[in-house]
């Protein structure tokens, strides 16, 4: 058996921060959506154009399949480096530790990428370490990820109303397809008492370095330990409140392309903490492979040029997974305009 050795703990750290005119009151708040209101949305496509990122509260995802998935992640993650390796590495699922993808990526978390996919027949490799009763992991994973589908989809077909798209499963249908290739990542950052000197020299401990998604959308739901960040149009970040009974909801690129580009794809990251973990969960609502991806015909107005290139799910997945977090990986789809 080989060693891996450690990557150095300077690795996670990003450089000082430039200064900003910003200060705490004057950063934008982030959009707040009550699912249960009528006027919901109207204020989605507003969020959607405007931030590429919002928060949803009245959701209808029950607490305790939050709680119990949240509880027995916080099991597995304490467990035994020796264990958690047991289901890894991830290929493409299973547990991975510090490294991201295989392009020189790191950041100072550790993650069990599953399959989304809840039938019998794309079990996922990880489960068979949870020793006593892997069948129960199985359940509250697919308890978690079934309520969270449904309101991911609820919430595409309340887009679709509101940009008078038709069918109105326009766009949740790619999720609810069986060969759907949505998945589901739970992060773990543990705490890092070496962060705190090299913060107060302006840098920060990156957990997840910065990046948008490649799928349709992402729903995340954290613990109430901070860390999450969106980059602003200035180029600032901006940290997100957390909220542990919310979700809240990034626009994927292929989102932004369907959309012409109406909908923004936001980049965010997270950084650690020096004294708190934090853990959260995100189901990733991906198209078919073979999905072509490109603007709704419906969408476009009058003599509207494509602003990207057609490409199907498969070409921009392997695109996007060849490619380090932080590049555009939307650039090499964009169309040059002519004059």
């Amino acid at each position: 058996m080989v060693a891996i050795s450690k990557p150095p703990i300077e690795l996670f750290f990003s450089k000082p921060s430039k200064p900003t005119n910003h200060n705490p009151l004057s950063f934008p708040t982030i959009p707040l959506i009550d699912l249960s209101k009528s006027d919901s949305k109207h204020l989605l496509v507003k969020a959607c154009q405007e931030f590429g990122f919002f928060k949803v509260v009245n959701h209808g995802v029950p607490m305790q399949f939050i709680n119990k998935l949240e509880s027995e992640a916080t099991k597995f993650f304490s467990s035994p480096l020796s264990l958690k390796q047991k289901a890894g590495p991830p290929n493409p699922f299973g547990y991975g530790n510090r490294r991201l993808g295989q392009n020189g990526d790191f950041g100072w978390v550790e993650y069990l990428l599953l399959n989304a996919k809840l039938d019998s027949d794309h079990k996922n490799p990880p489960f068979s370490v949870f020793e006593e009763n892997p069948e129960d992991f199985q359940c509250v994973v697919n308890d978690y990820v079934t309520a969270v589908k449904k309101m991911t989809c609820e919430i595409l077909e309340l887009l679709a109303d509101e940009m008078e798209l038709k069918p109105r499963n326009v766009l949740s249908k790619l999720l609810m397809d069986e060969q759907s290739d949505s998945v589901f990542r739970v992060n773990y950052y543990p705490p890092c008492p070496e962060l705190q000197e090299p913060e107060t020299k302006g840098k920060k401990l990156i957990g997840f370095g910065e990046h948008t998604d490649p799928q349709i959308i992402s729903v995340l739901r954290s613990n109430n330990t901070s860390g999450l960040e969106i980059s602003l149009k200035d180029g600032s970040w901006m940290s997100v409140p957390p909220d542990s009974s919310s979700f809240f909801i990034n626009v994927g690129d292929s989102l932004q392309v369907m959309t012409n580009g109406r909908f923004k794809s936001v980049k965010h990251r997270v950084v650690a903490n020096s004294s708190k973990s934090r853990l959260s969960m995100i189901y990733f609502g991906g198209p078919p492979l073979s999905e072509k991806i490109a603007p709704l015909d419906s969408l476009m107005v009058g003599e509207e040029a494509s602003l990207y290139k057609e490409f199907t799910w498969y070409e921009y997945r392997k695109s996007a997974f060849n490619s380090r977090l932080s590049d555009n990986r939307l650039s090499l789809f964009e169309k040059i305009a002519t004059s």
